[in-house]
């Protein structure tokens, strides 16, 4: 591979937005790693990869996993040389039972893959893009409007995506000197399978159930690769993208 080849990593990258987030960024020229829990859905995308001309590279991943992050990193590397963009992507939420139901299992899970998995995906990254040359990098986190507000029955879900901010902040703190820049996506309603049921009504915060607007998922795809086109000297610290409509501002 050409040293001038610029390589992405997208966790999650299996559907969604992150599988439309890796075919963008491979569009862009980017080498893309696909790292997801279902390696079926990894080498669909990574087709996808290969028929625009792109080169992908399959590591089935649990980011929760320290041994698994530290071996889909390292894998990375051997196979690429170098990392210039990470999205941190995969994410789960609960059951949307009410707070006192919830177990420490579903709890534990949901920070363990929208927390820790950020964490630990951030720290691998640091180490390569540090240490390679030319030195430095991008890493783009998947907040979500939850950052900002919650929907009813969403407390493992809303306080992982608060924490994400914050470790937003202080990666792009401690990244400075390692000319790697640090940013956050918050996404409202964007059309994935898992956001389907909104458009049949969801929980609304005054207690009824409504239905809520959706928007095509190649609106964050283009908002994350624009985001990671940015000269290293410039970083969007914040990018909020949603459907127009959504019940997000106002007083819910």
């Amino acid at each position: 591979m050409a040293a001038s080849t610029k390589v992405a990593l997208v966790t999650g990258a299996g559907s969604g937005i992150g599988k439309g987030a890796a075919l963008a960024l491979a569009k862009d020229g980017y080498a893309v790693v696909l790292a997801g829990r279902r390696k079926e859905l990894l080498e669909s995308v990574a087709a996808e990869v290969g028929a625009l001309g792109g080169r992908a590279l399959v590591v089935p991943t649990d980011v929760g996993d320290p041994a698994a992050v530290r071996a889909l990193f390292a894998q990375t590397k051997g196979t690429f040389g170098r990392l210039d963009v990470l999205f941190n992507n995969a994410g789960m939420g609960a059951p949307p039972v009410p707070l006192e139901d919830l177990t420490y299992e579903q709890w534990k899970a949901v920070v363990d893959a929208n927390l820790t998995g950020v964490f630990l995906c951030t720290q691998e990254a640091f180490k390569i893009m540090k240490s390679q040359d030319p030195r430095g990098g991008r890493i783009i986190n998947n907040g979500s409007i939850s950052a900002h507000a919650p929907r009813p029955n969403s407390a493992p879900y809303t306080s992982t995506k608060h924490a994400v901010t914050g470790l937003t902040k202080s990666a792009s703190l401690d990244g400075r000197k390692y000319d790697i820049a640090v940013g956050q996506i918050d996404i409202g309603n964007a059309e994935t399978p898992l956001a389907a049921r909104m458009a049949k009504g969801v929980p609304q915060a005054n207690g009824t159930i409504a239905p809520e607007p959706l928007m095509d998922v190649e609106n964050v795809s283009r908002a994350v690769s624009y985001m990671a086109s940015l000269p290293l000297e410039a970083n969007v610290m914040f990018l909020t993208v949603m459907a127009t409509k959504m019940p997000f501002v106002g007083r819910g």
